[in-house]
């Protein structure tokens, strides 16, 4: 599986990942607990990863680049353009991967320059 990007929608206990590859077709859609949504992504190659801007964002993205992977979070205004129809959690997280020629995505920073951070998992 080639995987060139992925898309993340942020819920309170279920994230929707969906995956595209270099023609931005979708190689992998799933619906995943945080768990899960973390080893998941610790077993896949280093990738672009993007994620609409929340309250949980920062903290994921953190876990991703710890990772080794390129973890970017998007304001909602650029996601917007890019939902193709109906609002639905999938189509939310194959926005982000899509918008991330044109719209400026937001690196997090690490966790040494954010000493109030926590660093937990549940």
């Amino acid at each position: 599986m080639d995987i060139a990007a992925i898309g993340i929608d942020l819920g309170k206990s279920t994230f929707h990942l969906v995956a595209l590859d270099q023609a931005g077709q979708i190689v992998l859609r799933c619906k995943l607990t945080r768990r899960k949504l973390v080893d998941l992504t610790a077993t896949l190659k280093s990738t672009l990863i993007g994620m609409e801007a929340c309250g949980g964002a920062h903290f994921l993205a953190r876990l991703l680049h710890e990772q080794g992977h390129d973890a970017r979070i998007i304001p909602a205004q650029f996601v917007k353009p890019f939902v193709k129809s109906q609002k639905n959690d999938f189509l939310d997280a194959e926005a982000s991967p899509r918008s991330r020629q044109t719209a400026r995505m937001t690196r997090t920073e690490s966790m040494a320059r954010s000493p109030g951070a926590r660093r937990t998992l549940r």
